[in-house]
């Protein structure tokens, strides 16, 4: 019922998504009375309109398109192999109902109050809360963490409007598949979702204004996705500027300069994937007395998440960059336990980055030019997925995974991979760069096999010069 109340709570949330629910769930589990307050859904963007639903539509994609395209030469013929887009996207709206209840029962398990609507700050410690319904209610905090996350960057002129010009949330709900789509921005959203059309039959077409797709990646994963983006029939639009966007009742015309000049590109709909912004405009930030970055719009915490204002912390994509789930997870427990006055540190040397393409690119610390540049006498191996066993029998033999690590000492630096469940072995390679493995202690590891972790073992011997699976060469003894 509308109405005006008050309550107060030891720690307040604001933003049920990948950072805030976790810093929630760990703050009930320390004892800290706990109050989350979300105006949408639990989950935040990652669990409801990105990670989650977007990895069951490309699974379902991926496995369409293998068995039309894969599957005779496997002797698997499928016979009238149609899609049913509607029953796709149940599945999918299943996935995220199920995850998102997941959520509500850990919360609940932790004992956190969850409500509701919008949050703005009315002062340093408390905020006003505005329900669904219209009520009002003051809420007083000792601490509080902020974890808005983001919302897609819009450009004047490119505005969404649900018809012609969608977003990702738009596109993780079509109704109907166009004949033909421009996405606009090759990264990350562009990349996974433009390839999952296209493998509905989809005629995408992918602009970038930077000289890649995937701009800051190792620049080899880029060129093997364009090649596997290009086989699939999608056309990869690099250093192109979009100038003029115009829309009509049977598409949308986009005007581009590129590397040939002035174009007219033409399409059903246009996907705007160019970026994400945190979304802390309407938090009532100053009333807090919280700095905000005038140029970004991150809060900037220091090492245990805390704002200027040292009672106030902030996660996950409003906190800053990079905007990744498992970054927010872990700024989300460090916030909980600086809170409830435990030694802890937001500390790594790497964060480990997946693009769930095909090929899955996988990405972690350095490339051999950064290191370079970072003063690293550094040399690099690359070893073939094709040259491996597990790899062959699943008909996966695209792709490869490279090393980067120091001459003399041998210590890991980086590694990069485009292949099969080149996300899943990342991990190790991740592990050893926290840990400051070398390249010998990975060529010691005894992996399982047959499996895909192999790859780490079998580059690492053969940056040493011991390799022992794909063609002879001269060995060299007391390698690092």
């Amino acid at each position: 019922m509308a109405g005006t109340y008050a309550r107060s709570t030891k720690a307040l949330v604001i933003g049920g998504g990948p950072g805030g629910y976790m810093a929630a769930i760990r703050l009930g589990q320390l004892g800290v009375a706990t109050t989350l307050i979300e105006k949408r859904e639990l989950g935040g963007e990652c669990l409801n309109r990105g990670c989650i639903p977007s990895k069951a539509l490309i699974h379902a994609s991926v496995l369409y398109a293998r068995l039309a395209s894969e599957g005779p030469e496997l002797g698997i013929v499928a016979t009238g192999l149609s899609l049913d887009l509607t029953q796709l996207m149940a599945f999918k709206e299943k996935v995220v109902a199920k995850e998102r209840s997941g959520v509500a029962t850990l919360l609940k398990a932790a004992g956190v109050t969850v409500l509701a609507g919008e949050a703005r700050f009315t002062g340093p410690r408390s905020a006003e809360l505005t329900a669904p319904d219209g009520g009002r209610e003051r809420i007083d905090f000792e601490s509080a963490v902020v974890a808005t996350g983001s919302v897609p960057t819009v450009f004047p002129g490119f505005e969404p409007d649900g018809e012609r010009v969608l977003t990702a949330w738009q596109i993780l709900s079509l109704q109907r598949l166009p004949a033909t789509m421009l996405v606009l921005g090759g990264g990350v959203s562009g990349c996974e979702l433009g390839q999952f059309l296209a493998r509905l039959g989809v005629r995408v077409t992918i602009v970038e204004l930077l000289p890649q797709i995937l701009p800051g990646l190792d620049a080899d994963l880029s060129r093997e996705l364009t090649r596997s983006l290009e086989k699939l029939g999608v056309s990869v639009r690099p250093s192109t500027k979009a100038v003029v966007l115009e829309r009509g009742p049977s598409g949308v015309r986009l005007a581009v300069e590129g590397p040939t000049g002035r174009e007219v590109l033409e399409a059903e709909m246009l996907f705007l994937t160019v970026g994400k912004r945190p979304e802390t405009r309407e938090l009532g930030l100053d009333d807090a007395g919280v700095a905000v970055d005038g140029k970004s719009g991150f809060l900037n915490p220091d090492d245990r998440q805390r704002t200027n204002v040292p009672h106030i912390y902030a996660v996950g994509d409003c906190a800053r960059p990079p905007m990744l789930a498992h970054k927010a997870y872990r700024e989300g427990i460090v916030a909980a336990e600086a809170i409830a006055g435990l030694p802890t540190r937001f500390q790594f040397q790497v964060i480990p980055s997946v693009v769930f393409t095909t090929p899955e690119l996988a990405s972690v610390g350095l490339t051999l030019e950064q290191a370079t540049a970072q003063g690293h006498k550094a040399r690099e191996a690359r070893f073939p997925y094709a040259a491996l066993g597990r790899a062959v029998a699943n008909h996966a033999t695209e792709g490869w995974v490279k090393l980067v690590a120091e001459e003399e000492s041998g210590l890991v630096l980086g590694a990069h991979a485009a292949g099969d469940s080149s996300g899943e072995f990342l991990t190790e390679l991740a592990l050893a760069i926290e840990l400051g493995a070398t390249v010998r202690d990975l060529a010691l590891t005894i992996h399982p096999h047959p499996t895909f972790s192999e790859l780490v073992q079998e580059v690492a011997l053969l940056w040493l010069g011991e390799p022992l699976h794909v063609g002879k060469r001269t060995l060299r003894a007391n390698r690092p």
